[in-house]
């Protein structure tokens, strides 16, 4: 286990699949944490279950005002920010482009794609700061899709969505390469999470044709398990990965290799 000791955390979507375990690995190393995510109770009932210190702030990535909110939070309690992840994300049903509903797509767009630019508009000043005072490099970690990287064909808003993550990220990443500042982007493929479970079942087939037709594309023939994807998002966060940044790390079974 890497060790985040003495550490402040961000974290963002922390009680979907990807997020409850980060916020449960990053704790168990040691790290302080600060989480969020849309309902508070949920929230609460995790800080519970983690060791640690850990401030909780309920919200919507898509109001800008939260980005500013957690970070303000990381200071005020803990008096610094290390490494922030940013995995709040949400997908839509999967239709042609044309049958996508602009509500839908606005609303992909302003969760997956816009509060991941809000998330950094309000980390970077911090991370670069801290670096200006202390020489500390602090990290980013943007958790985007293998479809950010490869065309998604049904799931055409999510992709671009993703896609424009991913283009945050290696601007952000070159700015601020002698800043203080690792931005790098995690892609994975589809994980065996609640959310996943549940566009399964949403795919108008039963549910085990439409796993078998979802990872038709995908060398290994199977959905990821969660512990896979946080051993990536680790890796990016780590410290010791101190000359990583600037990339998208695709944890897909081999699918963006295809």
């Amino acid at each position: 286990m890497a060790d985040f000791s003495g550490r402040v955390v961000l974290l963002t979507g922390a009680t979907g699949g990807f997020g409850r375990a980060a916020a449960r690995y990053f704790a168990d190393a040691g790290a302080s944490l600060v989480l969020s995510d849309l309902k508070a109770e949920p929230l609460e009932r995790l800080a519970a279950e983690l060791s640690g210190t850990v401030r909780t702030l309920a919200g919507d990535v898509s109001d800008p005002a939260l980005s500013e909110r957690l970070v303000e939070a990381a200071l005020a309690d803990f008096g610094r920010l290390d490494v922030a992840v940013n995995n709040a994300g949400v997908v839509h049903d999967m239709a042609p482009l044309p049958k996508t509903p602009v509500d839908v797509a606005r609303k992909v767009i302003d969760v997956d794609l816009m509060g991941v630019f809000y998330a950094m508009r309000a980390q970077l000043p911090v991370l670069e700061q801290r670096f200006r005072d202390t020489g500390e490099v602090g990290a980013i970690v943007n958790v985007a899709s293998v479809a950010g990287v490869v065309g998604a064909p049904m799931l055409s808003v999510y992709s671009a969505a993703k896609h424009g993550v991913v283009g945050l990220t290696k601007s952000a990443a070159i700015e601020y390469a002698r800043r203080g500042v690792r931005v790098n982007a995690l892609c994975p493929s589809f994980a065996r999470t609640a959310m996943a479970e549940d566009f399964l079942d949403k795919a108008g087939k039963d549910h085990d044709a439409a796993e078998a037709a979802l990872v038709q594309a995908i060398p290994m023939r199977r959905l990821a398990e969660v512990d896979e994807v946080i051993a990536g998002l680790v890796f990016l966060a780590d410290p010791a990965s101190s000359f990583v940044t600037g990339q998208t790390l695709q944890i897909d079974g081999g699918l963006s290799a295809a």
